[in-house]
Parts: structure tokens; sequence; C-alpha cells
């Protein structure tokens, strides 16, 4: 959990929920949405990335 303390508060308390307190169906939507949220954002920073190399 080293790790997860530099992580910021919201983080922190979604992992909390998953761990603790969400059933099937909602881990199966956080997943999800989760999932969406990171493949946006990394092919965001690509195309930072590759704007910055131009």
């Amino acid at each position: 959990m080293k790790k997860i303390a530099r992580l910021p508060k919201t983080i922190k308390k979604t992992i909390r929920y998953i761990l603790r307190d969400t059933d099937e169906k909602n881990l199966v939507e956080i997943e999800r949405q989760l999932q969406e949220a990171i493949e946006k954002r990394k092919e965001t920073l690509r195309k930072l990335k590759q704007e910055d190399l131009k």
C-alpha cells in the first residue's frame, strides 16, 4: 500500500470501495469506466508526445 499513499485521495477511496463494498455488477462497470478513461488519457499523451517530436 506504500505506492497507494502517493495517489490522490479520490483514487484511494475508489480502491477502498472496490475492495470492500462493490458488487459484481458495479465492479464490471467501474472496470469499464476506468479502462476507457485510461485509454483516452494514453491516447492524448501519445498525441502530445508526437507533436513534441515534430
